[in-house]
């Protein structure tokens, strides 16, 4: 019988030998495996991240692609303004085509503004001065006003969506008092 429990012995001792690296074996691929999995689901959010900032991009693009073009088109806005504005009654009257051409021409740059999401900022005198929105180019005490409040237009401003394209540029009035 000593004979038979020796070969048991060395049996039941070779598995023990044997299931320690196995048991090692399947904890380091257990460790492996979520190290993956880990790494898979990080690349999988950064898919998915890299998907929406594309989509934002592409969407502002969309929105803003022309604001370089729309802010150089401002000065021509601002000068068939201007030659509407300076036109005399009898000037008006000697050159009535020229006139309404010019009125034509204004006003179809106003619609293809429009529609491409350029929209003026109008202030008027004694509206409150707003940084978001004008520009002050220049201050002056004049009675009768609050400090603050815009005492002239020079130039329209602009958005284009929900963002500045040109500030209004406007005189400010600096008195303390009211």
């Amino acid at each position: 019988m000593a004979e038979d429990q020796a070969p048991r012995e060395e049996t039941v001792e070779a598995p023990e030998l044997t299931e320690a690296p196995e048991i090692d074996e399947l904890e380091t691929l257990r460790a492996e495996r979520d190290e993956l999995r880990d790494r898979f689901m990080r690349a999988l959010a950064d898919a998915e991240n890299s998907r929406k900032r594309a989509d934002r991009d592409r969407r502002e693009a969309e929105q803003y692609g022309g604001t370089r073009l729309a802010r150089d088109l401002l000065p021509v806005y601002d000068n068939l303004s201007r030659a509407l504005e300076v036109a005399t009654d009898e000037q008006r009257a000697a050159a009535a085509a020229l006139i309404e051409g010019v009125e034509l021409t204004l006003r179809e740059l106003r619609n293809v503004m429009n529609k491409h999401g350029v929209r003026p900022i109008t202030p008027q005198v004694g509206d409150t001065f707003d940084p978001q929105q004008h520009q002050a180019m220049f201050e002056a005490p004049v009675p009768g006003t609050k400090a603050g409040q815009i005492i002239q237009v020079m130039t329209e401003g602009f958005m284009i969506h929900d963002r500045l394209l040109r500030p209004a540029q406007v005189g400010v009035s600096s008195n303390t008092g009211a």
